[in-house]
């Protein structure tokens, strides 16, 4: 029988917030492709949380923007509502987080999808790889359809052989109850791709009409909102925000949990997956937490058209005469009525250290994954994946280095090291304390830190480029000044500093060291520095935090001198570390087993320690004088 045979540059399979990311780089660069999608209706949707951000995910939203990508610019286009959350502690942890309207989002998205040259969508379940000599070649639909390819792109997200439970209850479908993909789990493993088995959740909705607002805390977005795209004219997301809610699960509630434990799948065994430790269902917190009275419950809008409300933070497998028992001993939820039950998903997903840092599987040339398939969780962790794997897909077939941010450069390159080089045993969700260098890598710098790597790639335009680099000269060229300004003891500067709640001055001081007291900024001693040029307010921010900060940036840049060697010291690929007998056997089997393509990488890995790291240095610094006087034998020096 007659197949229908295509042929694309790039097929990328899934269009959650991963493979939208992927297929947009990969068309934006000129290639043809094509992403495949179970059901067009799914596309960037929000089957859990409605937001974007929050704390570490709104750092890499901005990166993913720095970079030429889509998330950003899209929920500044469907928000309803903003934060920048701890505003309270260093600049740091700033991280921005915005209430999404969930139909717009996916609207606006599938929009955008619709109408980018060299990108073509596609409803139908991609069951098979065709892969020769190790090498991919293309894939097969369900239907029979070959498109072949030269990379292929997967971000299957939690569709495959995925099931939803509540209860006894189990049904065979993706989230939001779409259709599951049941078939290219078959593929990957006869291809020799190494499975996991994850599991996820999420609470009820409900209806607003039946909420009594009055009993809970009202949440409000920031008077002055801050756009998560460095496009976005911030005057355009000065918007009327809606309102969330908070309020709080009780002892009755935990009994009713408690009760029904054996009810739930996730203690009844019947779910195989292993969950999130850090987004854990209510009934996770209610056993993990015993000594915990109450725990926080966010009611958060789905939508401006939706009466349909999401309860965060309690999400829950257990059947549903409990969903609505224990949800009604919430305060202003006693009269809710559930719009759609709480679930949790079982799907597979692979070990990702069987990828090289590019994205790429190291047993299949041309073969890329990003979002939850590679192991982790979140909207924003899937985004950013999928834009690297589409980059470095393209980059591959145009012949180039791949795009490989390190873990000094980018949360980015935090989150995908960690998926390559460490044991992930469950789905891996991005914070803050994972970055080592997060005073470097702060989401008010991301523009100044990945724009230039964005621009050569080829996803950033000339005019935001040089745009960039104009910012980052206006404020080298802002602090140098402040540096040479001298603030003498007069009548104007005591009085504004007693206003401040700063010490007067007994002589002469720089600007700078003003600007380093705790209580003082750049833009509070405008009044006392007269020659100070009218700037931007992010080139104020960044001025500020450069000179408050100084001595802690310095200190982190010292240490990513350190880090950087490590990094540019390469290994060889496929190599057998079973040679260098001087390594522990343990040491052997884990290098072996990740493969690791430099030595800092190699540093990370579980069961290398310090002492393999030296002998590993002594081996390369071997094999490069053996490289450099191949007239001497050096076989016998092999470190033993």
């Amino acid at each position: 029988m007659p197949v229908l045979k295509e042929s694309y540059d790039v097929v990328v399979v899934g269009a959650g917030h991963a493979g939208c990311e992927a297929a947009l780089a990969c068309a934006r660069l000129g290639l043809e492709t094509i992403l495949f999608t179970v059901s067009i209706e799914s596309v960037a949707m929000m089957p859990c949380n409605p937001n974007i951000g929050g704390s570490s995910k709104g750092h890499l939203v901005r990166e993913i923007d720095a970079l030429g990508g889509e998330m950003g610019v899209n929920i500044d286009h469907t928000f309803i509502q903003s934060k920048m959350l701890n505003q309270s502690k260093g600049p740091a942890v700033h991280s921005l987080r915005a209430q999404a309207d969930k139909m717009d989002y996916t609207r606006r998205m599938r929009q955008v999808l619709e109408n980018t040259d060299h990108l073509t969508l596609r409803q139908a379940e991609v069951s098979e790889l065709m892969v020769e000599n190790h090498e991919i070649r293309g894939v097969k639909t369900f239907s029979g359809a070959e498109y072949s390819c030269r990379a292929v792109v997967l971000c299957t997200g939690t569709y495959l052989n995925a099931r939803c439970l509540y209860g006894d209850v189990i049904n065979h479908t993706g989230p939001n109850g779409m259709q599951a993909a049941t078939h290219l789990t078959d593929s990957l493993i006869a291809n020799g791709v190494e499975m996991y088995r994850f599991k996820t959740g999420t609470p009820a909705r409900v209806d607003r009409r039946t909420v009594d607002f009055s009993k809970m805390q009202e949440q409000f977005g920031d008077e002055r909102v801050v756009p998560f795209s460095f496009t976005t004219d911030p005057e355009s997301v000065q918007i009327d925000q809606v309102s969330c809610w908070l309020t709080y699960t009780n002892e009755k509630t935990h009994e009713i949990i408690r009760q029904n434990l054996d009810r739930s799948p996730l203690f009844s065994g019947t779910i195989e997956g292993t969950g999130p430790r850090y987004c854990p269902s209510i009934e996770d917190k209610v056993v993990k937490f015993a000594d915990k009275d109450r725990h926080q419950v966010f009611l958060e809008p789905e939508g401006i058209h939706t009466n349909e409300m999401y309860i965060g933070g309690m999400s829950s497998s257990l059947p549903e005469d409990v969903q609505y028992a224990m949800y009604r001993t919430v305060p202003g939820l006693e009269h809710a009525k559930i719009v759609r039950n709480a679930y949790a998903i079982e799907y597979d997903c692979i070990n990702p250290r069987q990828l090289y840092p590019s994205l790429e599987f190291k047993e299949i040339s041309g073969l890329f994954s990003g979002g939850q398939f590679n192991g982790s969780s979140g909207y924003e962790e899937a985004a950013a994946q999928g834009l690297i794997a589409g980059i470095n897909a393209a980059m591959k077939i145009r012949g180039r280095e791949p795009l490989i941010l390190d873990r000094s450069e980018a949360y980015i390159g935090v989150l995908i090291d960690d998926l390559v080089t460490k044991e992930n045993h469950e789905p891996y969700r991005m914070m803050t304390s994972r970055a080592e260098y997060r005073l470097l890598l702060r989401q008010d710098n991301a523009d100044l830190r990945l724009t230039k790597k964005g621009y050569e790639v080829g996803l950033i335009s000339q005019e935001r480029y040089e745009a960039v680099m104009a910012k980052e000269q206006m404020i080298s060229q802002e602090i140098e000044r402040v540096n040479s300004v001298h603030i003498g003891a007069n009548k104007q500067v005591q009085e504004l500093l007693a206003a401040q709640g700063s010490q007067v001055l007994s002589s002469g001081i720089t600007l700078t060291e003003l600007i380093r007291r705790p209580e003082l900024n750049y833009d509070v001693l405008a009044p006392i520095d007269p020659e100070r040029p009218e700037l931007p307010a992010d080139v104020r921010e960044q001025v500020n935090i450069n000179i408050k900060y100084d001595g802690y940036i310095r200190r982190q840049i010292r240490q990513v001198s350190q880090f950087k060697k490590l990094e540019k010291k390469k290994l060889p690929k496929n190599f057998d570390y079973n040679q260098i007998s001087g390594l522990r056997m343990e040491a052997q089997q884990k290098l072996n087993l990740y493969q690791p393509v430099s030595i800092g990488q190699a540093s990370r890995i579980s069961g290398v320690s310090p002492a393999d790291i030296s002998v590993l240095l002594v081996y390369l610094e071997q094999m490069k004088y053996r490289e450099e006087h191949p007239q001497i034998d050096t076989r016998k020096d092999i470190v033993s």
